[in-house]
């Protein structure tokens, strides 16, 4: 069959014939018992008409119920209504095949009894015994499948929604970190201006670069992770250059172990914003931050501290005004849900953050990934 006729055929319903000669095929076989019989008994033209009524009309009746009194009645929740009419489809499609008997019997002129080997014949043996059985079976496979359907279409529309939503929060969340990360970096090269022409000229080469970071980069849904610590050192850079001599960084980072992995961009970076932002600027003793990521297979370990004045004053800032730290976590129960875990140490003079965070492998290598941007 070539494609055009499969559509046709699909198109006009067909394929739904099909499925009810062979589900009134399958229960004539349980009630005769035998399927050679029922092959038997079904080119034998009496029985075939006998046959049809019970296809066409428990398939009309099925279908009206299904497409006419399940969104007219069941969807608007008017259930004692939808029961009493679907009662009423199930009894009039019963009523209709028993008849069918006595048309069979008229068309070929012979007797219920010589037809149908029923001693007794009467409509209401043959409503009973055999079409009001077939009619509720047939009725509720109906309803079944029409239900279920439903209901994974309705799975279907409910995931959809989520994914949209999910993409949209995150969306929304990737342009609450980026005013903010933008403005702390312009805020750093002002700074540099006064103080050194060479020193603000190398930082605005770097803000170049983290700023293609967070116009290109920023908006893919995972990025290798050495390019996010690559970006990451050049912040760390670009903020220790208008830090003066008492303040002390010490940065450790995996060079050969990243190429392998993936993150979400802009996962790390708000953590190292935080620290300089809170970091503490005592004149009396050396201010410091420290910065450690460490990888155990597809493991990440992000450790980043730094010394704080006032314990109390730090904690509100991370907790309360911190809308980086605080869109961080969200993202990670979003995007990384029961695959990380995220800690917070306070003491009156330092602050820590740690981050253990479960890792995708890379799809490509790292320098496939470069010679395409390429």
């Amino acid at each position: 069959m070539t494609l055009e006729k499969l559509h046709w055929f699909f198109k006009y319903k067909l394929h739904h014939l099909f499925f009810w000669a062979v589900y009134h095929f399958w229960w004539w076989t349980i009630f005769d018992g035998s399927v050679s019989n029922t092959l038997n008994n079904l080119v034998n033209p009496p029985y075939t008409l006998k046959y049809a009524f019970y296809v066409v009309v428990q398939a009309l009746g099925v279908y009206f119920c299904l497409y006419y009194l399940v969104p007219r009645f069941l969807e608007k929740r008017k259930y004692m209504t939808f029961l009493g009419l679907c009662l009423l489809d199930i009894g009039l499609m019963s009523v209709i095949i028993a008849s069918g008997y006595y048309v069979v019997a008229f068309t070929f002129d012979r007797s219920l009894t010589d037809l149908f080997k029923v001693d007794e014949p009467s409509l209401w043996f043959f409503f009973k015994s055999n079409s009001m059985p077939s009619c509720i079976a047939a009725m509720t496979l109906g309803m079944s499948i029409k239900l279920t359907k439903n209901y994974l279409n309705s799975q279907q529309r409910q995931k959809e929604l989520e994914k949209e939503k999910l993409e949209t929060e995150l969306k929304f969340l990737r342009s609450q970190f980026n005013p903010h990360f933008l403005f702390n970096t312009i805020n750093s090269i002002f700074v540099l201006i006064n103080k050194n022409t060479a020193q603000a000229s190398d930082s605005l080469a770097k803000f170049s670069n983290l700023l293609r970071y967070q116009l290109y980069e920023c908006n893919e849904k995972e990025i290798p992770l050495n390019r996010e610590l690559a970006y990451l050192e050049s912040f760390i850079e670009l903020e220790r250059l208008r830090l003066d001599h008492n303040f002390e960084i010490r940065v450790e980072l995996p060079k050969d172990q990243a190429g392998n992995l993936n993150i979400a961009p802009f996962l790390l970076m708000p953590f190292v914003e935080n620290a300089f932002k809170h970091v503490s600027k005592n004149s009396d003793h050396l201010n410091w931050i420290k910065i450690n990521v460490s990888l155990e297979g597809d493991q990440l370990t992000y450790k980043v501290s730094n010394s704080t004045s006032d314990a109390m004053k730090a904690n509100d800032a991370v907790d309360y005004g911190g809308l980086g730290l605080f869109n961080v976590q969200r993202r990670l129960d979003l995007l990384y849900p029961g695959r990380y875990q995220l800690t917070t140490q306070k003491t009156d003079r330092t602050y820590l953050v740690n981050l253990v965070l479960t890792l995708a492998q890379a799809t490509e290598p790292s320098h496939e990934l470069a010679l395409k941007e390429s």
